[in-house]
């Protein structure tokens, strides 16, 4: 059957495989089960072939790599649920970690990343984003590749050098709003940005693989460093949905997803988050699902996602939670509204009588209509329910598929390369350089006085440019339009076109 066994109440539970791509909500306070049930998941979508990616913010989802310790208590609620096969088995699992220690190195580049995130994650006024707009404009005019963090400082440099020359020609830059992006930058490399961005940047079709039995590989993301800068994962997470969305192609309500995104500790993902993003951000949940795509928040509280996205999430599973604040009793209030009503349960009471393993549990059934919520025991994983060791973990890389693709940066020339050529008067190929543009001046120059006024004509001298060098800085603007025009950044969810990686 194309369905997943979520768990028991008065009849089994299964999510419908065609409806998977419709998002889902995993809730409930700590310790009431939600990494299990999120654990559970995954490896059910794994065991049918589709590809999962978790951001693991605690580090005890690592133990989905490792077959779980067989126990009287598991065999007899697999066997109270009705799992027939049930046994003990390790799933297929790339560890992945932005600074490159607990798994693979994740990286893209800041052209791909774009100004509208970047100014998120530096955490940018309008002014200042605005300042960064022009920064990336000018990369592009003069054709120069923002692949790190040292080409972004570098083109900061150019623009506090010429100042009066590119506030004239793109806009009113102040010096106080430079140095306060050239800070924020600083500070975005002491949180490990300079590990995050660079080369060889993220290809998407290393997150959707699976493997040699047919089985999903489960993508796990090593986040609990990373979620002590909540900026930079919330933007990490929108940058990842927007690439997916814009360039995974159309494919409707297919019979299973490509790929399922778990996102841990929801909150931060809307925290602070602007009005405008918050839009992009609905935009991209209402419309990636066509491409395949299902994204399932995991937090404590229903209400930490904004109503707009929570409204989109049709499939369901609820935890206990206690109501012993006014803000659990609103929480409580949110969950018992977002369910299907069921006669046989008063939710606003049940919510808070759940044991650990339990949940409220809706689904998407046929047509896309969601059951009534039932209260239900949930299917135990069979992977091992707690972290791996770091022994264990290093075997599981050494052993990973991906290779060694992503282990080692690469560092080709770029803004920071071709800056420092043009401030050490170095001649390159790039046809707008400054120190270039000089060099051939004086070698023209000299020709001239040599050649006579024949060769001043052609080549100009001193003070007057040259037919020759007249008709190729005319080229080299042209080529630097053309070459502008290619650098395409991912701007949350490919609303303003696609990205290529250069």
């Amino acid at each position: 059957m194309n369905t997943l066994l979520i768990g028991k109440g008065d009849q089994q539970v299964h999510l419908n495989l065609k409806y998977a791509n419709r998002h889902g909500l995993i809730a409930g306070a700590t310790g009431t089960g939600k990494t299990v049930s999120l654990m559970s998941l995954a490896e059910g979508f794994s065991r049918q072939g589709v590809p999962v990616f978790i951001t693991d913010v605690k580090g005890d989802i690592s133990g989905l790599a490792m077959a779980g310790t067989p126990s009287e208590k598991l065999l007899q609620r697999a066997a109270q649920i009705g799992i027939e096969d049930y046994h003990n088995e390790a799933n297929p699992v790339v560890l992945w970690d932005l600074a490159g220690v607990q798994g693979h190195p994740l990286r893209t580049t800041i052209s791909e990343m774009g100004p509208t995130l970047l100014s998120r994650i530096l955490e940018l006024n309008d002014t200042q984003s605005g300042i960064l707009d022009i920064v990336f404009q000018l990369a592009d005019d003069q054709g120069l590749l923002l692949l790190d963090l040292d080409d972004l400082r570098a083109m900061l440099a150019l623009v506090a050098e010429e100042r009066k020359e590119i506030s004239a020609k793109y806009g009113l830059i102040s010096a106080q709003s430079l140095a306060a992006i050239q800070r924020a930058v600083l500070g975005l490399e002491r949180d490990g940005g300079k590990d995050f961005f660079g080369e060889p940047a993220l290809q998407l079709e290393d997150l959707m693989r699976t493997n040699l039995q047919g089985r999903g590989i489960i993508n796990l993301l090593a986040a609990n460093k990373l979620i002590l800068t909540p900026r930079l994962y919330s933007s990490f997470l929108l940058w990842l949905l927007s690439e997916l969305f814009e360039n995974l192609p159309e494919v409707g309500d297919p019979e299973k997803p490509k790929l399922v995104f778990f996102i841990d500790e929801a909150h931060l993902l809307f925290e602070g988050c602007p009005p405008s993003l918050l839009k992009r951000v609905e935009q991209i949940m209402r419309l990636i699902r066509s491409k395949g795509v299902g994204v399932y928040f995991c937090s404590q509280f229903p209400d930490d996602v904004p109503s707009e996205i929570l409204g989109q999430l049709g499939n369901r599973i609820q935890h206990a939670l206690r109501a012993y604040t006014p803000r659990d009793q609103k929480a409580v209030k949110t969950a018992a509204e977002t369910f299907v009503p069921n006669p046989k349960l008063v939710v606003s009471e049940v919510i808070s009588q759940l044991g650990v393993g339990e949940a409220l549990v809706s689904m998407l059934a046929d047509k896309g209509v969601p059951t009534m919520v039932e209260r239900a025991l949930i299917a135990p994983p069979r992977c091992r329910m707690g972290p791996a060791t770091s022994e264990e973990l290093h075997q599981v890389r050494a052993q990973s598929p991906i290779g060694g693709k992503y282990d080692h940066a690469i560092n080709r020339e770029s803004a920071y390369e071709l800056l420092n050529q043009r401030r050490t008067g170095v001649a390159t190929s790039n046809p707008t350089s400054t120190a270039s543009d000089t060099a051939n001046d004086g070698q023209t120059g000299q020709k001239a006085e040599e050649q006579g006024w024949f060769s001043e004509l052609i080549f100009g001298n001193k003070r007057r440019q040259g037919l020759a060098e007249t008709l190729s800085k005319q080229a080299a603007r042209t080529v630097g339009s053309q070459l502008g025009k290619q650098i395409l950044r991912g701007i949350l969810g490919g609303m303003l076109g696609k990205s290529s990686r250069r």
